[in-house]
């Protein structure tokens, strides 16, 4: 079901499940991170996909940019390998604060007004 606040974020009409400020758990890696972007299909080079996409996650569904929990990179994962934080804590990264300006009720937010 399409999220509106992926749609809102993206400006794009979207079927994404999580949007920006979503805090996700990797399903098949167990970390947990936070959504700072959502690409509507998948955006990298064929190269990055054939060498580490080994599972062959669809293209033409949803990728997302998460900043990674308790690390200083991020990763860019397949909708189908991330689920919801079933208890979303904040996270650790140095980029967070960059991205988004608060932590409320299970998500990071930007308040665009301030910025």
């Amino acid at each position: 079901m399409p999220t509106d606040e992926a749609t809102e974020m993206t400006g794009e009409t979207s079927e994404a499940r999580f949007g920006p400020g979503a805090v996700v758990v990797h399903q098949r890696f167990g970390y947990r991170g936070v959504v700072f972007d959502v690409d509507p299909r998948y955006a990298g080079s064929d190269d990055w996909y054939e060498q580490v996409a080994r599972s062959r996650p669809p293209k033409d569904r949803p990728w997302y940019h998460v900043l990674v929990d308790g690390a200083s990179h991020t990763t860019y994962v397949a909708e189908r390998h991330l689920g919801h934080d079933p208890a979303p804590t904040p996270i650790t990264h140095p980029l967070l604060e960059r991205l988004f300006d608060r932590f409320q009720e299970g998500r990071y937010l930007k308040d665009e007004l301030a910025h």
